[in-house]
């Protein structure tokens, strides 16, 4: 039986803290980030805008990248996922992952839960990673969830133990200091029923996550989660300002079984153009690049003026997932692209 449903009334969206931008306003406002759904610029910050951009059009990829990160129309973290095959073959641990990060000149990196699955109440454990993270030099911004049961369960009571067993990450999220947890949105019935199923356990995971200053953001990730109008849709039955989303470039295949068939696929464009309204994180997938240094499965160009034109400015998690290429060498082969991509847009 599903469980009443709670329609939080709605605010203004509430954003993962950011890097300065053009958008950003009095840091004591409690609406303090200007993103997808406002528009708060006086005619004093868009003159300002644009004497930043014409100035940022002048320079090279290189003195870009040297700017002071309001110029740039993002920035970039490390997903984990990135070393999953040197951290399942534990030639790295989780606690190299920041130190792995930094040597790539990543200031920012992206944690997956099943790396460190049995720490997430390990306060000692915690205060390592905390440690490492500052040593680095790297910001901590959120933690992948899997594994913790079905957040849209047909039955309430595993609905509701799903959501309990997701508490603990939302403590652990705080500790190191993130925004979010992603976590995904898998259910079962008809495409309606799943609708309310993963709305209601979301929206009674966000109102513990406000109470911690946690966003929860859903994934593009399997089933009808990876159908953006019906992703969007659920986000709009929630209706709550820490609850968004975290669109992935390549996870649009809506049925895993039949890979191969062009119709178990939902455009990955589209799909991404429907979550970026709700958007608190991007995954810039990546599989393997051609000798020009281009994703081959998806336009990266496209894609990011997808991203910026919805108004996002935050960080956009490189999430390497081929085979092509070594872990390390994927990165830095997503990094540059979107590096170069970042001053094609920059440049107008």
């Amino acid at each position: 039986m599903i469980g009443p449903i709670p329609i939080p009334g709605r605010h203004a969206q509430i954003l993962p803290d950011a890097p300065p931008t053009p958008e950003k306003l009095d840091p004591d406002s409690e609406n303090h980030y200007a993103g997808p759904m406002h528009d708060t610029h006086t005619r004093r910050d868009a003159i300002r805008i644009g004497l930043a951009a014409s100035a940022t059009a002048l320079l090279s990829p290189a003195a870009l990248a040297r700017q002071p990160r309001h110029a740039m129309p993002y920035t970039i973290s490390l997903a984990q996922w990135s070393l999953h095959k040197l951290l399942f073959a534990n030639e790295i641990s989780n606690l190299d992952f920041a130190r792995e990060a930094r040597a790539m000149e990543f200031d920012a990196i992206e944690y997956v839960n099943a790396f460190f699955k049995d720490k997430a109440t390990d306060a000692d454990y915690l205060a390592r990673m905390n440690k490492q993270a500052s040593d680095e030099g790297v910001t901590q911004l959120l933690i992948m969830i899997d594994g913790e049961g079905a957040l849209g369960d047909a039955d309430n009571s595993k609905r509701t133990e799903a959501i309990n067993n997701h508490r603990r990450w939302i403590d652990a999220a705080s500790t190191l200091g993130c925004h979010s947890i992603r976590v995904n949105a898998q259910s079962s019935g008809s495409y309606e029923q799943q609708q309310k199923l993963a709305a209601d356990g979301l929206a009674r995971l966000t109102e513990i996550g406000d109470e911690h200053g946690i966003n929860v953001i859903v994934e593009n990730h399997g089933g009808l989660s990876s159908n953006g109008h019906w992703l969007a849709g659920v986000m709009k039955l929630v209706d709550h300002p820490r609850c968004g989303t975290l669109p992935d470039f390549g996870n649009f295949c809506m049925d895993w079984s039949r890979v191969q068939e062009p119709d178990a696929w939902y455009d990955r464009y589209k799909g991404v153009g429907e979550l970026m309204p709700y958007a608190k994180a991007v995954s810039a997938k990546s599989h393997e690049f051609d000798e020009q240094g281009n994703e081959t499965k998806t336009d990266y160009d496209r894609m990011m003026r997808i991203v910026v034109d919805a108004g996002y400015h935050g960080y956009v998690g490189v999430e390497y997932e081929g085979s092509k290429h070594s872990p390390r060498e994927g990165c830095r082969l997503t990094k540059a692209l979107l590096e170069r991509v970042r001053a094609d847009i920059a440049q107008g």
